[in-house]
């Protein structure tokens, strides 16, 4: 895959679109066996050099109700992706992301990715919430 139009005819074949906009996606991912889903979002992104990157990235839990020092050493234990903070509607919320080059991104790397984002995400949010699936 080299195109952001190439991915787009994958994901739409292999998984349930929830959100489309040029360059942006969003597809619902279930997971485990009790009916919960996490929202996994794509975006085209290019680095300082110009190189096409996307962007993996999925909503956890409201900052407010966690330590971010904690946050960030969870990092250290990640294999894929990065915790961050973003914005929705105002509210600060920490994000599960994990950026990929498109010189990297195959039909096998992006369905790892994807699904490994969306049970750790998953994962990450049933502890912080109490077992609450917000997204």
């Amino acid at each position: 895959m080299q195109t952001f139009s190439e991915l787009e005819n994958y994901i739409n074949q292999h998984y349930k679109v929830v959100h489309h906009e040029p360059f942006m996606l969003a597809v619902d991912v279930k997971v485990g066996s009790d009916g919960r889903s996490q929202d996994i979002w794509l975006a085209e992104l290019k680095n300082s050099d110009e190189r096409r990157i996307l962007r993996f990235e999925t909503n956890i839990a409201p900052l407010r109700e966690h330590d971010a020092e904690k946050c960030l050493r969870v990092n250290l234990m990640l294999r894929i992706g990065y915790l961050a903070v973003g914005d929705m509607d105002g509210t600060p919320f920490i994000k599960l992301c994990h950026n990929l080059t498109y010189d990297l991104l195959n039909e096998s790397s992006l369905r790892y990715v994807i699904n490994h984002m969306a049970l750790l995400g998953d994962n990450i949010e049933d502890t912080l919430t109490g077992g609450e699936d917000l997204f």
